[in-house]
């Protein structure tokens, strides 16, 4: 079923060269990676005194679950290795030929990881990420370059990375207190 999907969607490939256009910059290493990073910045440097302290404590929590995400996507690679959907089919590539594991996907776990975090400290934006993240996924899938299961396992693993740093951040947060204070006084926080 997994290659049944893969093969359908990426069977559109070619059929709206403007739909092509918009799946090929939403697929691409840098457009949504750079939108995230960006709302994470903003949420670093937004909101009033209080607001801002939540945000910047949910942004170190956004760093952490990217670690583990990255971390567990890592660790399942060394374990098992999953040819990418070119290797094995003739489909109608819209980007590069990545040459490690397809599964899980490494870009969908940082996508949901970040989009996650944020959600737990900001359920309007957090929710909108949570749309783009599922977005660049389906580009993944789109183009050729990933499973649906391996985007939903990836997703899966952002998600779980997110809760898990958010407690982490909780259980830390005396030491992360500290750590905002400092960034205060030299002007980063």
């Amino acid at each position: 079923m997994d290659e049944t999907i893969l093969l359908w969607l990426n069977g559109f490939v070619g059929k709206a060269p403007a739909f092509d256009a918009v799946m090929k910059l939403v697929v691409s290493d840098y457009l949504i990676p750079v939108v995230l990073a960006l709302t994470l910045l903003t949420l670093w440097f937004g909101g009033d005194s209080t607001t801002r302290q939540k945000y910047q404590l949910g942004v170190i929590a956004a760093a952490i679950s990217i670690a583990v995400s990255n971390g567990s996507v890592e660790l399942l690679n060394n374990f098992y290795f999953r040819d990418r959907p070119f290797v094995d089919h003739q489909v109608s590539l819209l980007f590069y030929e990545p040459t490690d594991s397809s599964f899980p996907a490494n870009s969908a776990a940082l996508a949901l990881a970040i989009a996650t975090s944020v959600w737990i400290i900001n359920r309007r934006a957090g929710a909108a990420l949570s749309c783009i993240a599922w977005l660049y996924a389906f580009s993944r899938v789109y183009a050729g370059v990933h499973y649906p299961i391996d985007v939903v396992a990836g997703g899966l693993i952002g998600i779980a990375a997110a809760w898990t740093a958010h407690g982490a951040a909780k259980l830390l947060r005396p030491m992360l207190d500290v750590l905002l204070k400092a960034a205060r006084v030299v002007m980063l926080a």
